[in-house]
């Protein structure tokens, strides 16, 4: 039998934790008969799940008639590849023609006798979305990992023209928490500060347990183990029970392995972007194991005024969790082991 986990960013496992709650608020949004909400960014730290979420509801949405999904490349001019991806799509395309829209401009199609060709892409694509809205059909669009490039401020730009015209088109983006914030810093986008952030947390231990127990047909106590060695991370979730089913079900075989992968494909990339000060935060967090805010600061000399910026900074980007007041603790597995070895 083929290994039901994957250790490769963004593709869809056979075997995962779903997070029902988040993916139902973002379907149920888009899919209510009144619009309120057009928007929505999955943000989370490396390897938490945004790219495999934002799938699921794409497919999801892809399975309704009444639905146009198409994927974006961030690192491309976007406006041009969607109107591309527009008339590429079998919808769509009956659409523009029976609209006699003249993209030849762009290469699509052939020149319409009579009708002078639209040459601006913004203008097309709100024809496009004009005649979607029309048939009662709507247009979701995902971007994965978001950034702030001149790309995504031009069709950022246009979008929000898309939605001041109530024309029926969706955002699904994800993106690093750093990323999403210096793109919502811009003072012509600040309307991507209203769009709701979806900040992927830790998977439910008891799914966790549920799913290695009965793919490895361990005892509870076994899987609750594994479980906890995992602290809900869906990479470490994959990395631990593709290593596991390799090794024949024997997870403690391969513990030294397990972590020589979270340090390579995530914890190195992770460590490189905090700054100085975030890494002095992150090394108080690691030796005090009480996880005592007050203890923490102390130990680094640091006040309350100071230590606050980068306490928010190290939440944010998902590294650690402040959930308890008073208290911090990293959510990612032996990241407190990688940060003392590496400080």
């Amino acid at each position: 039998m083929q290994n039901p986990f994957t250790l490769t960013f963004g593709r869809s496992p056979l075997e995962s934790v779903d997070r029902p709650v988040q993916i139902n608020e973002i379907i149920e949004n888009f899919t209510a008969d009144t619009i309120n909400q057009q928007m929505f960014i999955i943000t989370g730290v490396r390897g938490s799940g945004k790219t495999v979420m934002m799938t699921e509801i794409s497919h999801k949405l892809r399975e309704n008639d009444d639905w146009v999904v198409i994927e974006l490349n961030p690192a491309t001019e976007l406006l041009p590849a969607m109107l591309s991806k527009l008339n590429s799509d079998n919808i769509c395309a009956g659409l523009i023609k029976s609209a006699k829209l003249d993209l030849s401009f762009f290469g699509f199609g052939v020149s319409i006798e009579g009708t002078q060709p639209i040459t601006d892409a913004e203008t097309a694509i709100i024809k496009i979305l004009e005649r979607l809205k029309k048939s009662g059909k709507r247009l979701l669009i995902t971007i994965d990992e978001m950034t702030n490039s001149e790309y995504m401020k031009v069709f950022a730009g246009a979008f929000q023209i898309f939605v001041r015209q109530e024309l029926p088109v969706f955002l699904l983006g994800t993106g690093l928490y750093e990323n999403i914030e210096e793109l919502q810093n811009e003072k012509s986008l600040t309307f991507l500060y209203r769009a709701p952030k979806i900040q992927l947390k830790p998977l439910n231990n008891a799914a966790i347990i549920n799913k290695y127990k009965t793919i490895f047909n361990i005892s509870p106590e076994k899987a609750a183990q594994m479980a906890g060695l995992t602290k809900g991370y869906p990479f470490a979730f994959q990395v631990l029970g593709y290593l596991t089913w390799n090794n024949d079900g024997d997870y403690n075989g391969i513990l030294g392995e397990y972590e020589q992968y979270l340090s390579e494909f995530v914890y190195d990339k992770i460590w490189s972007e905090l700054s100085q000060k975030d890494r002095m935060v992150a090394k108080g967090i690691a030796d005090i194991k009480s996880g005592k805010i007050k203890e923490i600061r102390d130990a680094i000399g640091m006040e309350t005024n100071e230590f606050n910026p980068y306490r928010k900074r190290l939440i944010r980007k998902g590294i650690v969790s402040g959930e308890k007041r008073g208290y911090v603790y990293f959510t990612l597995p032996l990241f407190e082991e990688y940060v003392i070895e590496n400080y």
